[in-house]
């Protein structure tokens, strides 16, 4: 449990890591910030089918036969997916939040840049809940890589909600406290994956095979997108290279 509890805080404090890089270095280009989220991208998407969609269906399979168990892997996925995509539709889409207001210069546009940061916040829950759920599978090792991938994306998540917010001009310390609710948002959701899995064995072939489905939700739609603006085929190359290193730390730690 303690392990758990410090790895949810690891998650959760790198989107406040992430805003303090924002602070101290504010000229940072975005293409450093797209390599690095597409690497980030790269170890999410070897995590999402190694270490939790695999997981889920070795499991399933144990629990209720091969056919049901893939049957409840797919369900997983897609209903993981379905509940991203709702939430979309609730909350105005990161992209067009980041792409119209990052460059905010007025209190004309506060509401919509604490939007964006709402937005964020709302996407760290299932982040969350990814990195909790992955400790169901008695693969601490894996679990840990799979925890250390969501983090390395909430670095740059938590350096680009930085600049608007000042621009904006809400102080630095009440633009911090917002960083670090976004990360709380995350730590929350990583103990309510472990609690769920925990307290109901029987749901972890379906809750790994959902938070499979979240995050390749997020590398999809957000994360992949995102990187392709300003990056080229570096962003390309360093998603692969993010996959390699995740792929060779599951066989090594497997």
């Amino acid at each position: 449990m303690t392990l758990v509890l410090l790895t949810a805080l690891g998650v959760g404090g790198a989107t406040v890591i992430g805003a303090i890089i924002g602070f101290v270095f504010k000229n940072i280009t975005h293409k450093f910030s797209d390599v690095v989220l597409s690497f980030a991208a790269g170890i999410m998407l070897s995590a999402a089918v190694f270490g939790l969609i695999e997981p889920s269906f070795a499991h399933g399979e144990n629990k209720f036969g091969l056919g049901i168990g893939l049957l409840v892997t797919v369900a997983g996925i897609f209903v993981g997916a379905l509940c991203l995509n709702l939430t979309d539709k609730l909350v105005p889409h990161l992209h067009r939040l980041a792409g119209a207001d990052i460059e905010a210069h007025d209190n004309r546009d506060l509401s919509k840049i604490l939007l964006f940061v709402l937005a964020i916040a709302i996407h760290n829950l299932p982040e969350g809940i990814a990195a909790g759920v992955g400790f169901g599978s008695d693969n601490t090792g894996e679990a840990l890589v799979i925890a250390g991938g969501i983090a390395l994306q909430n670095i740059p998540e938590g350096m680009i909600i930085i600049g608007p917010m000042l621009a904006a001009g809400i102080s630095k310390k009440r633009t911090l406290i917002c960083a670090i609710g976004t990360g709380l948002v995350e730590v929350i959701g990583t103990l309510i994956g472990y609690f769920a899995v925990s307290v109901a064995e029987i749901i972890l072939p379906f809750a790994l095979a959902f938070a499979g489905g979240t995050m390749l939700y997020i590398i999809s739609d957000e994360m992949i997108p995102e990187t392709h603006h300003d990056g080229g085929r570096a962003t390309t190359y360093s998603l692969l290279i993010g996959f390699v290193f995740m792929l060779a730390m599951d066989i090594l730690l497997g």
